[in-house]
């Protein structure tokens, strides 16, 4: 079976098994700006995990982002999507819960990570070269699960780019 089969596979089972009312509940805010969705990283060829997603579509969404959230389930995030590559900058502002932060290209490989990140600081967080989409995640969780640069963010568009 080639790689690229076995992650279809794997994203298949992820989207087969995919219940919005299983998850648990976050900032009822974020449900009514944001679209839900489900995104797989594959972090090495023995390890893929699934992610609940926001999607952050809009400059108005984005601008918003995790803000005011006080408390997000382990294996939820939120997505950046924007409309090419380009270095990309986040910061923390009215953030109130450390996130690791992946920067990732147009076929969802990550460029690079902000591991933990501070709450509320207006430092900027840069990718190290020209990103599509951004991941927030919690604090942790990338070397919890051994997300690093090279992982693979998979995500409907992002997945079907190949």
């Amino acid at each position: 079976m080639s790689a690229r089969s076995a992650i279809g596979s794997l994203l298949a089972l992820a989207l087969l098994s995919y219940s919005g009312g299983s998850r648990a509940q976050t900032a009822d805010s974020l449900d009514s700006v944001f679209e839900r969705d489900i995104a797989i990283i594959v972090a090495s060829a023995h390890a893929c995990y699934r992610f609940d997603i926001y999607l952050a579509l809009n400059e108005t969404q984005q601008r918003r982002g995790l803000m005011f959230v006080r408390d997000l389930p382990q294996t939820t995030g939120m997505l950046f999507v924007y409309g090419r590559e380009a270095i990309r900058s986040m910061w923390m502002k009215n953030t109130f819960i450390p996130l690791d932060i992946a920067f990732t290209r147009e076929d969802g490989s990550i460029i690079n990570i902000a591991y933990s990140t501070e709450p509320q600081s207006l430092n900027s967080i840069r990718s190290t070269e020209p990103a599509r989409y951004v991941l927030e995640l919690n604090a942790g969780v990338a070397d919890a699960f051994d997300i690093a640069p090279g992982s693979r963010v998979l995500w409907g568009p992002i997945y079907s780019a190949d």
